[in-house]
């Protein structure tokens, strides 16, 4: 199985629905996106995907998210903007633009350096 993995980022805000403790008032992070694809198969030209071609449907996920109030956002008025969630966002959002043959193994989207929630199926 071949393996390829991008890293983005956006920044924004959010307030956690129903947490008791600071995370309940509104704050903000610039959080770290990772996304890891595999295929059995490379192309014609030996890739899995082009590294380019996979940062552009990722960084068009996370044009909705970047410098907005995440609980504004349509997905996280009726679910809570939590890092869990956010990965799963994206994870959902980036394989709707995968090639049938590129499977997304996880997102992993990390709040600070030492704090990070993954979605995988």
């Amino acid at each position: 199985m071949y393996k390829i993995k991008i890293v983005s980022g956006f920044s924004g805000a959010h307030s956690l629905r129903g947490y008791r403790g600071k995370c309940e008032e509104l704050h903000g992070h610039n959080w770290k996106v990772e996304v890891i694809v595999c295929s059995k198969k490379l192309d014609s030209i030996g890739i899995v995907i082009d590294f380019s071609k996979l940062k552009s449907i990722l960084n068009s996920v996370l044009e909705e998210l970047d410098h907005k109030y995440l609980n504004d956002l349509d997905y996280f008025k009726k679910n809570n903007p939590t890092s869990e969630n956010i990965a799963y966002y994206i994870f959902n959002k980036v394989k709707k633009s995968l090639n049938k043959n590129i499977n997304l193994v996880e997102v992993n989207v990390w709040e600070t350096d030492n704090s990070c929630a993954s979605y995988s199926d």
